[in-house]
């Protein structure tokens, strides 16, 4: 019968508890360094990138806010920002909620 089946060969049993535990965690160890690189790393890019926008916005800036408003800065608190979004129409917005700054004069064109 050990013509379809190998015979199982025995092994000392240090050799086989200190490789065994290392090749068990090689995969745990690989798995959290592909997560890291493909995951973490660009998100806490992303969010630095979305940090520096924040910080960098200007009263007059024409910006897009993460509900899809559209509109220019009125006033900028510490906090909330103030959005004109037509004429004599405001909106207090939260500054984290800002998606994104478009080029001066994109409001004209929508």
């Amino acid at each position: 019968m050990s013509f379809f089946i190998s015979d199982a060969l025995a092994q000392s049993e240090a050799a086989t508890s200190v490789s065994g535990s290392v090749m068990a965690l090689l995969p745990l160890v690989l798995f959290a360094v592909v997560f890291y690189f493909l995951l973490i790393r660009p998100q806490a890019k992303r969010q630095k990138e979305h940090q520096k926008m924040i910080e960098a916005l200007a009263k007059g800036d024409e910006v897009i806010t993460v509900g899809g408003i559209a509109g220019r800065i009125h006033d900028i608190g510490e906090n909330f920002i103030l959005v004109e979004i037509a004429d004599g129409v405001q909106v207090k917005v939260r500054r984290a909620t800002i998606e994104s700054v478009l080029p001066k004069g994109t409001l004209k064109e929508l």
